[in-house]
């Protein structure tokens, strides 16, 4: 029913394809409108509204290297690096 589409972004100006998938997305949302921004463009401003990230420091539970996390580390729960998380997920 749906073909993906071509579309050039109005921030940037690059091309980027409105899959069909996204737009059968946007039918069952009842979205009218088309994205008007790439993927990139769009994440970019989610973030820039979103402001700084704050991270914490702790020690991954697996390999005992520092992790970052975006989240307060609490002392009854394992933290892990994101090589480690990775692994235990089955991507890496």
């Amino acid at each position: 029913m749906y073909e993906d589409k071509t579309l050039v972004c109005k921030e940037c100006g690059q091309e980027f394809v409105f899959t069909a998938g996204e737009q059968e997305f946007y039918a069952e949302r009842g979205f009218q409108n088309e994205p008007q921004r790439c993927k990139a463009c769009r994440d970019a401003r989610k973030a820039a509204a979103r402001g700084p990230r704050e991270y914490f420091t702790a020690v991954c539970a697996a390999c005992g290297g520092e992790a970052k996390v975006p989240f307060a580390p609490k002392s009854d729960r394992p933290v892990y690096c994101s090589e480690c998380f990775a692994k235990m997920r089955g991507e890496g």
